[in-house]
């Protein structure tokens, strides 16, 4: 009885031992989103909306259209996971919102730089815009920072579908970068597509599938991981975030 009562104390300081000597798990760094150069009266569609009308500001104006649309892409990108902040300004380098995407393929969110065009239709040139945004992110979305959780996405993101252009474009750029078909009307996404450089990024095993609403109407694209669909808010029956 007291051997085992010895071997008991040895085996549970043994144990004391090795859950000292382990490392905490490392936690990536606070992300500190830049401030803009001019306060802005608005952050998000509903508040943009109201300032919109409370200053007159014509629907039609370059300004309009393309504020509405970030604010659209952030609102439509949430349900799939996303977490954005819209950040454009005069030395934004063509960023318009920064964030993070939560995934069940990494324990830490993929951070996410996004470009949105919606009046010029994305052209190959479009590309390399973006593949100019990575070299001048703000810290915190710059590749290669040696940071727990810095592993970054680019997005270009317009209301028409992709050309056989901007998929090659996209394809060939050592940049991990996708596009995304979001419309500017319903914020509907109708088309997700990455590269190989965004596959090893952290979108390993995550895929793109189209459901159809018992009620009928258009198919709603959905993400997935090894083949179930991403659970996002209010959905019930898949992947957990």
């Amino acid at each position: 009885m007291s051997f085992n009562t010895s071997v008991s104390k040895v085996a549970t300081a043994s144990h004391q031992e090795l859950e000292s000597n382990e490392e905490p798990e490392r936690q990536p760094n606070p992300l500190i989103y830049p401030s803009r150069s001019t306060p802005s009266n608005h952050n998000d569609l509903s508040s943009f909306l109201s300032y919109a009308e409370r200053t007159s500001l014509p629907p039609k104006s370059t300004v309009y259209v393309g504020t509405h649309y970030e604010y659209t892409v952030q609102t439509s990108l949430a349900t799939h996971g996303f977490a954005l902040h819209r950040v454009g300004g005069a030395s934004d380098h063509g960023i318009d919102l920064l964030g993070t995407w939560t995934l069940p393929s990494l324990p830490h969110p993929l951070r996410v730089i996004v470009q949105c065009k919606a009046l010029a239709s994305p052209r190959p040139a479009s590309v390399r815009e973006l593949e100019g945004a990575f070299v001048g992110a703000p810290s915190g979305w710059r590749r290669g920072e040696g940071v727990v959780g810095s592993n970054v996405v680019g997005l270009l993101v317009a209301p028409s579908p992709s050309t056989k252009g901007i998929r090659d474009a996209v394809g060939r750029s050592r940049w991990p970068m996708g596009f995304v078909s979001c419309d500017r009307e319903t914020g509907a996404v109708r088309q997700f597509i990455w590269n190989q450089a965004a596959v090893r990024e952290g979108l390993e095993g995550v895929g793109v599938a189209f459901r159809h609403d018992e009620g009928g109407g258009e198919p709603r694209l959905v993400l997935t991981w090894k083949g179930r669909p991403i659970a996002t808010g209010g959905e019930e029956g898949g992947v957990g975030e």
